[in-house]
């Protein structure tokens, strides 16, 4: 009831900007400083240059965008598609069928990521199934990382979906197949593409199984920025956070573009 009054609120929002800039915008206005910074004796930064930028998208910094930028297509796009299948299936299942579903797809996130990557290690590490040392045991990290919350968004957007729809087209003689590529899943569009977005987006700064996963020949930028400050190339890190940032926005964006037309239609 306090927050019906204007003081009430002009001190919330005073609250909230301030929380804002010290814990979200001022860390991030100083790491595009330091990405520019050609030294940092001061409080502040002083001799700006471009030098990291271009150290940055060259060399194996740049190699560990690409290998980013695949891995988090690839994880998003698999967990996507497994997450809409699993909640497709267990739809239709018994409630106790449902509910153990719901644990088993829900339980990588209660596991920290270290865990779960030390668990691939040594559970891919010998034939017949033997990833470890290989591009596959990344993917797959990140697969199981994102998954949960593709299975979660598209289970919370089919909670909402009337299911009159699908019926409706059955009883005007539609097969299964076609109500499901016509209807169920066009309706569910927005939700996946919004998943794909919180995926890509998840899998581009993923740190904790990567560093237990990677190969040498498949690093991502993430893991590249932690080896680049532990050798004290925090102006060279800070310039591949910053390309880092960009690139996962530009992805996040474009999904939602998608997302968008997809509402629409």
């Amino acid at each position: 009831m306090l927050l019906w009054t204007r003081r009430s609120k002009v001190v919330l929002w005073a609250v909230f900007g301030v929380l804002f800039i010290a814990v979200v915008l001022a860390p991030l206005v100083m790491i595009v400083l330091a990405s520019f910074a050609g030294h940092w004796t001061g409080v502040l930064p002083g001799g700006f240059t471009g030098a990291h930028f271009a150290g940055a998208l060259s060399g194996e910094t740049f190699a560990s965008l690409s290998v980013s930028v695949q891995t988090g297509v690839l994880a998003s796009a698999a967990a996507v598609l497994l997450g809409t299948w699993a909640a497709l299936a267990a739809e239709k299942a018994p409630p106790r069928v449902r509910r153990v579903a719901d644990t088993v797809f829900h339980l990588p996130i209660a596991v920290p990521s270290v865990v779960l990557g030390l668990a691939l290690l040594v559970a891919f590490s010998r034939p017949p199934l033997a990833f470890n040392g290989t591009r596959w045991i990344v993917l797959l990290g990140h697969l199981m990382i994102l998954l949960p919350f593709a299975y979660s968004t598209v289970t919370a957007a089919m909670a909402r979906v009337d299911p009159l729809l699908a019926q409706a087209a059955a009883s005007l003689g539609a097969s299964p197949a076609r109500v499901l590529l016509r209807v169920r899943i066009p309706v569910l569009l927005p939700a996946m593409s919004a998943s794909a977005s919180l995926a890509l987006a998840m899998s581009m700064g993923e740190l904790g199984a990567t560093m237990m996963l990677y190969p040498p020949d498949w690093r991502t930028l993430p893991a590249s920025i932690f080896a680049l400050t532990d050798r004290g190339q925090v102006f060279l890190a800070s310039a591949s956070t910053v390309l880092l940032l960009a690139v996962t926005l530009a992805g996040v964006v474009l999904l939602g573009l998608v997302r968008g037309r997809a509402a629409r239609r």
